[in-house]
This record gives structure tokens, sequence and C-alpha cells, in this order.
């Protein structure tokens, strides 16, 4: 049984008495213990999708899905408040500025102290406080922040971006979530600082069997560390399989132009040459293409791409394109 199971979930945002849809019939399906990467360009609708699973858009934005389960509960039959109860008891997410998900007014110890799950304390109230504050405190070097004694007491405006990145995964990890959301969560890191983060999401994955949903830009980087890999492009899914399979037979044109567009050391780059892209930008949401949205970048577009592919799966590699680079299997 999947954990988290989602069939062709759309996000419509209402502006102006306009709706405009931001993600288009996305599915995804998490098991127990999976560590899964999401990829795409910045303004794919990666953390407009992440934050639609745990239920923290507004009201502006309108959410439908033909599936929606949680460990084979059907959430969209529960009342909002019900489904949030499940929701924020099971799954934490990383959100990917800090600054603004911290609370300005509570110490960076309090704000990890109130994520901490209560049932692991145990006796009278100030030993528990106790506990709890030794709990903080190995999360914070959990999370490579050795000089706790400063940062514990400290608010989020006292700290740097790094920091407080750090103190938002602390306080994921306090809920020993089932299932863990981390959206560009080294992006304010430097290059040894970010190893360390994904060698930290890493064993909680072998170790605690904590699913692990993974969003980059970076298809590179994180293949390093993920099982399974999904690609989206303004909005839609195109690829969908295990790590190998994406990095060794691309399906999707898009898919094979990341790759080609990330530098390699197996690569023979020209020096001061151009890396391969694609042309052209992602499209805004107040102006998208009919179709296959990455139509009017794509190299392969003929006149069939201004209807929408359908998804098309191949020994578990999913692909949503009308003319893919795949092979005959």
């Amino acid at each position: 049984m999947n954990l988290l199971d989602i069939r062709n979930l759309s996000i419509e945002l209402t502006t102006q008495g306009e709706d405009i849809l931001a993600v288009d019939r996305v599915s995804l399906s998490l098991k127990e213990g999976e560590f899964r990467g999401l990829v795409g360009e910045s303004g794919s609708g990666k953390s407009i999708f992440a934050q639609a699973i745990i239920g923290v858009l507004d009201d502006k934005w309108h959410v439908t899905a033909d599936r929606f389960h949680w460990q084979g509960i059907d959430l969209l039959r529960l009342p909002i408040e019900e489904r949030k109860q499940i929701i924020i008891k099971d799954v934490a997410m990383i959100f990917q500025e800090p600054m603004s998900c911290l609370d300005p007014t509570n110490s960076i110890g309090d704000q990890i102290e109130e994520a901490l799950d209560p049932r692991q304390f145990s006796g009278y109230f100030w030993q528990r406080a106790k506990q709890r504050r030794a709990a903080a405190i190995k999360l914070l070097h959990k999370v490579g922040i050795k000089q706790h004694s400063v940062c514990i007491n400290s608010y989020p405006h006292q700290l740097n971006t790094a920091l407080c990145q750090r103190v938002m995964i602390a306080i994921a990890l306090a809920k020993r979530p089932k299932l863990l959301i981390a959206d560009e969560p080294t992006a304010s890191m430097e290059a040894i600082n970010q190893a360390q983060i994904f060698r930290l999401l890493s064993s909680l994955n072998q170790l605690k069997n904590m699913s692990i949903l993974l969003i980059s830009h970076e298809l590179e980087k994180i293949s390093h560390w993920t099982d399974n890999l999904t690609v989206m492009y303004s909005g839609q899914f195109v690829e969908a399989g295990s790590t190998d399979q994406i990095f060794n037979t691309p399906f999707h044109p898009y898919t094979k132009a990341l790759m080609d567009s990330t530098p390699t050391a197996e690569k023979q780059i020209v020096s001061k040459s151009r890396l391969p892209t694609l042309p052209g930008t992602i499209p805004v949401l107040q102006h998208l293409p009919i179709g296959c949205r990455l139509g009017p970048r794509c190299p392969n577009a003929q006149k069939k791409c201004v209807t929408a592919p359908q998804i098309e799966s191949y020994h578990g590699h999913q692909v949503s394109c009308h003319f893919s680079h795949r092979k005959d299997y």
C-alpha cells in the first residue's frame, strides 16, 4: 500500500475573477521508506504542489484531485479540519524561505520545543521541560549547529539565512514525521554543508524508514541520494521513474535538456562555450500554451502537440509526450 497516492491533482489560482491553472493533473505516489526527487525549473509548480499536499494554501488556490489518499484514507471525503489533523501529525515540510516561516516573536529553542512530539517525554512537568530542552539541543547538533547555546536563545532575525534553514530542518525533524517534504533544503548553504544535510536526510530514510520528497531544480545534485525521480514542467507531469532509468534513458525532451545543460566531468566542453539549453523561457501562468506546455520550446514539437499527451508507462518508466526519445521496449 502506498503511503501517499495522488491522482490528477490540479491547482487553480483565482485572481480578478479569472481562473489560472497553475498545476494540471499531476499524479504522485510515495511508498513507505521511499526517497523520491521532484525536479523542474523554477516556476514549474513544485512548491505549490507540495504546499497543496500539506494543506497550507490560502483560499485563492482551489485544489481538486481524482484521488488523494494517505495510508489508504481518502482525505477528500473528510472535513477540512480532520484532514489537516491527519496531515499535521504525519507530514512535515522544510520550506524554501526559512526567514518568512519562523516566528519572529519566539526564540529558536521555544519553536523547536513546541514542534516536539510530547509522547516521547515522561515524568513531572519540570522533568519534561528539561527533556524538551535536551531534545531541542540534540536536534540542533543533528543538523550541524554545534554552538547551540547561542542559537537556542536567539530569535530568527539574529541568525543568517543558512542557520535559519538548519533550524527549519530541525523543527521538521522534531515531529518525527512519516513523510518529510524538503523544498530546496540546502538552497542557502555552501557545497560542503549541502552534502552534510543530504547525508542526514539519507540516514533518516535508511535508519528511520522515513519517506522523503526532495524538491529541487538541480537534477544532477539530488540524483546521488534519491531512489526515484518525478520531473515537472510548467505545472505538468512530464516523466517519472527510477533515478537510474531517468539518467540512463531519459524519454522526455525536457528531461534530456535538463541533463544536457548540466556540466559533468565526463563531458568534453570547449572552454568558454555555451551549455546546450532549450530556447525561450518557462511560460507565465497568464499566457499558458494549449496542449503540451513545452511545445513552444520543444525541439520535437509537431502539430499534434496542441493536444495534451497521455501518460504512457514502459516497465515502470512513465512519460507524457507524443514524440519522446524512448527506445522500443
